[in-house]
């Protein structure tokens, strides 16, 4: 398959040589401005931009400002045509993200070599990025398990509780609810990293962990300390590796998944939207798979009888906003029960 390249220029004499150069190795849409570009890119991602530097309406710096800026667009290598040498200009664009500059008017060899090397890095930089990121989502995998295969109350407790936080944020988006904090949340990632949101129970002994009844006080508050501890590992853990992100995520579902809509909850005392948003999801999708569980100390409640504590505690315990999410995607929470 062809890779696609968008050339902008406002010179109809350069668009044709582009074309002429590169269409018998590359799908390429030329276009004579800026704004053209950004009404197609909404319909479609190249492989490569080729832009021009000057041009009315929206000169090459501006738009690849607005390309940089955008949770998509950013990732698309840009190449700047240009008729002269600017040295400033040349370290704003290299400053903003420019991968290349070709001078006009262009060999087609040179135009050629120089996207072929450009497409080659981008596709290794790909790769490295997926390979990265299976890593990621391994070790994860893992340490839940670990935290899991330790708990011998709450078995299936990860696995069912990431399948909610999906099913949550998927309707919270579809709906627009909190739309500005999770229009950059990739779902599927953020399902992964909440599979972490109980991490530090490895820090927890097994004696209180697997207690068959009732904690004391005294273990209660023992085993508050998990979100602490939770924290504590996944920081270390991006104090090593230097990830973003995920990690970023994980550690939000770790440290404030017992954090109350009313202030009440812990370890911080945080209220309403100071408790981070992947918090407040966790706190109603955690407590959900717990009251439907059976414990030794007590029964399993019913999905209708979980799903009525959950909407009286509606602006106390939960966000009121996602609990009304939580509502309309009840049945598909009770459908992963039902699967084990």
């Amino acid at each position: 398959m062809m890779n696609t390249i968008f050339v902008v220029d406002d010179s109809d004499t350069n668009l044709s040589m582009a074309e002429s150069a590169l269409e018998d190795q590359y799908r390429v849409l030329t276009m004579p401005s800026a704004i053209k570009m950004f009404s197609l890119l909404e319909k479609m991602i190249p492989d490569l931009i080729l832009l021009d530097i000057e041009m009315p309406e929206m000169n090459g710096l501006d738009a690849l400002k607005k390309l940089k800026s955008h949770k998509i667009w950013k990732n698309i290598p840009v190449i700047f045509l240009t008729g002269r040498i600017d040295e400033t200009v040349e370290v704003h664009c290299f400053e903003f993200g420019a991968v290349d500059f070709i001078t006009k008017p262009f060999s087609a060899p040179v135009l050629l070599k120089r996207i072929k090397t450009h497409l080659d890095i981008d596709k290794a930089i790909r790769e490295r990025s997926t390979q990265i990121s299976r890593l990621q989502y391994s070790i994860v995998s893992v340490l839940a398990n670990v935290v899991e295969s330790r708990d011998n109350i709450n078995s299936g407790h990860i696995e069912r509780t990431s399948e909610y936080v999906k099913i949550l944020i998927n309707e919270m988006k579809k709906r627009g609810v909190y739309a500005q904090e999770t229009a950059d949340w990739d779902v599927e990632k953020i399902m992964l990293s909440s599979r972490m949101h109980d991490i530090g129970k490895i820090s927890i002994t097994d004696l209180i962990v697997n207690k068959p009844g009732k904690l004391t006080n005294e273990e209660y508050e023992m085993m508050k300390t998990h979100v602490l501890e939770g924290e504590r590992i996944i920081d270390e853990i991006i104090a090593q590796t230097g990830e973003g992100d995920f990690l970023h995520n994980a550690k939000m579902f770790a440290g404030f998944h017992h954090e109350r809509w009313d202030g009440k909850g812990y370890p911080y005392g945080l209220k309403e939207t100071d408790i981070p948003l992947q918090g407040r999801i966790m706190a109603i999708v955690d407590v959900y798979d717990a009251i439907t569980s059976e414990r030794p100390y007590k029964k399993a409640f019913t999905d209708e009888e979980a799903v009525q504590i959950i909407m009286d505690n509606a602006g106390t315990h939960y966000d009121p906003e996602i609990v009304k999410i939580f509502y309309e995607v009840k049945d598909a929470f009770k459908a992963v029960r039902a699967e084990g």
